[in-house]
C-alpha cells in the first residue's frame, strides 16, 4: 500500500473562510493543503472538509493525523 507523503512535520494554520476545502491527503498537489487532483493514478482521495464560520485551521501536512485534514500533533511522532 502507498504512503502518503509527508510535506512538512509540523501543521500549516491558515486562516479560512466559511466554505468547502478539499485537503491534499496523498501530499503530492502543488497547492498544499489542498488537492490539485494529483493523487490521480493511486488509491488516494482528498478529504472534503466543510468550514462553517471564519477560523485559523490547523492543516496536517504530515498526513498521518488521525483526525484525517485536522492536525492531532502526529508529526511528533514521525
Amino acid at each position: 500500500m502507498e504512503k502518503p507523503i509527508i510535506v512538512q512535520k509540523k501543521s500549516l494554520k491558515l486562516e479560512m473562510e466559511p466554505g468547502t476545502y478539499f485537503w491534499c491527503a496523498c501530499g503530492r498537489s502543488k497547492k498544499q493543503p489542498m488537492c490539485d487532483g494529483s493523487h490521480k493514478g493511486t488509491h488516494f482521495r482528498p478529504e472534503k472538509v466543510i468550514i462553517s464560520e471564519k477560523q485559523v485551521f490547523p492543516w496536517c501536512m504530515c498526513r498521518h493525523s488521525e483526525k484525517g485534514a485536522r492536525c492531532d500533533s502526529k508529526h511528533r511522532d514521525l
